[in-house]
């Protein structure tokens, strides 16, 4: 059954046609998997390479991908439904394929790995802008562009073709001279005598007999292709073939970091970053946050790095540590709630499981004021936190102690969040002023005295602040 490539025409004389998306749930257990059976003809007829769809899939999803290209296989880790992946694929297709002047999927994708932007062109009307590049998928675009070559793509198998056709290599030399009746001639201008073989390709290719008369006899023939005719698999061969490769394909070869599981991808974060802490290079200290938010990137963990944070740079000097990594900190968490929320949850973990909860245990209250205070982490995750205390990454009753120790601030932010409401909803009583260059007006209550009393403490010097420290259990100032 054939659909609309743009689904909201429903023309059926629509030219732009696709096959409907059939997907097959494969295993049980942990080990289940859905298998995208045609995504090698869906992904023709939106001129995208397959992997595009199905790594958007993973995404959106939160699941595992897996290309085997070669076999033409493509999977999602987890049972799926098959109108559900179509109905991701209208999603891939509007964000990644039609033109957004005139809805035709007569589109290119065009990345440019020194900006770190991906340009879309449409054919038909000529239109050209970026694409919104804050989807994960952009990421992969970027690594993977349209027209590299991948492992089983046309290629490799395109190299194999002109090798044997462009007279490269002595049987290339052997194919030419077989088709046009003639022998290549010999430094001392005779024609040696050839013999015809089957290639790889199932033609036949006249080689000259001399030749394989020295590979059958173990002889080393005159070409230096005979030196070396395997690949050298040994560790230090392997790095020095990774250091030549240039930077678009080394960034090729690292794709498959993106198919490990999320554990091992902090494992590896976490490695790079205790190898840029123990480099003890000043430059590259300077740009260390820079440096971890690109690799946090490429490895897409960059919401769960904060607890690698909580792991590798934190220790009983947290409220110090705080200070001297806020950088870092403000990089990963800055209008990131789900790595604010791992922050604090790494937090917990370093103080209810490591040696040292003696030291942090009565400093929770001091720890969350130098969060909210350096900005890292917002009010309202705070607040959310302090509702639900976890159970799942350390005891019941090490998490009733954290949070009881919090309850001060927690509920100094609450009060304070209420006081703010109500100065929104009623203004009476209030003397607001505006102080030069300020960002945030001042608010100044003017509390009426009571019985005469107001004057009489304020002659004695005591005024109404000895109220205020017997209302408030907390001195936020000591915190």
């Amino acid at each position: 059954m054939a659909l609309n490539v743009n689904r909201n025409v429903d023309d059926q004389f629509y030219r732009y046609k696709m096959p409907k998306l059939q997907a097959k749930v494969e295993g049980k257990g942990n080990g289940i998997k859905t298998v995208v059976v045609n995504a090698v003809d869906v992904a023709k007829a939106l001129a995208r390479p397959p992997t595009y769809p199905i790594k958007f899939f993973g995404c959106e999803l939160g699941a595992q991908t897996q290309f085997d290209i070669k076999h033409d296989r493509y999977i999602v880790n987890g049972a799926h439904d098959a109108n559900r992946l179509q109905e991701l694929l209208d999603g891939f297709i509007r964000k990644f394929v039609l033109c957004p002047a005139c809805e035709n999927p007569e589109t290119t994708l065009n990345p440019n790995q020194k900006k770190q932007i991906i340009t879309q062109r449409c054919k038909a009307c000529g239109n050209s802008g970026m694409l919104d590049m804050r989807h994960k998928l952009t990421t992969f675009i970027l690594k993977n562009p349209p027209d590299a070559p991948l492992d089983g793509s046309e290629g490799g198998k395109k190299s194999k073709k002109s090798k044997g056709k462009t007279g490269g290599s002595a049987e290339g030399e052997g194919a030419a001279g077989g088709a046009n009746g003639k022998h290549k001639p010999s430094m001392n201008g005779d024609a040696p005598p050839s013999e015809q073989t089957e290639g790889r390709d199932g033609e036949m290719l006249e080689v000259p007999a001399a030749r394989n008369g020295e590979l059958s006899n173990g002889g080393s023939g005159s070409d230096e292709d005979d030196d070396d005719w395997g690949e050298d698999l040994t560790e230090e061969a392997r790095t020095q073939r990774i250091n030549e490769l240039g930077e678009a394909v080394l960034k090729l070869t690292m794709t498959d970091d993106l198919e490990k599981p999320e554990e091992e991808r902090l494992r590896m974060f976490a490695e790079y970053l205790q190898n840029k802490l123990s480099s003890g290079d000043k430059e590259s200290m300077k740009t260390l946050h820079k440096d971890l938010a690109g690799e946090a990137d490429r490895l897409e963990i960059r919401d769960k790095a904060p607890l690698v944070f909580c792991e590798r740079l934190f220790s009983g000097k947290l409220l110090n540590e705080l200070k001297q990594y806020r950088v870092l900190l403000l990089t990963f968490c800055v209008s990131n709630p789900r790595a604010q929320k791992n922050l604090l949850k790494g937090i917990e973990i370093l103080i209810g499981l490591t040696e040292h909860r003696a030291t942090l245990m009565p400093k929770v209250a001091h720890v969350l004021k130098s969060l909210y205070d350096s900005d890292i982490v917002e009010e309202e995750v705070i607040l959310d936190w302090s509702r639900k205390p976890s159970k799942k990454h350390i005891p019941a009753d090490v998490s009733k102690e954290i949070h009881a120790n919090a309850d001060p601030f927690v509920k100094w932010l609450s009060e304070a969040e209420e006081e703010d409401e109500s100065t929104d909803d009623d203004d009476d009583g209030l003397d607001v002023t505006y102080e030069a260059n300020a960002v945030t007006p001042k608010v100044e209550v003017a509390s009426p005295a009571k019985d005469g009393r107001g004057d009489a403490n304020g002659a004695n010097g005591h005024g109404n602040d000895d109220n205020a420290d017997d209302e408030d259990d907390l001195d936020i100032d000591d915190i």
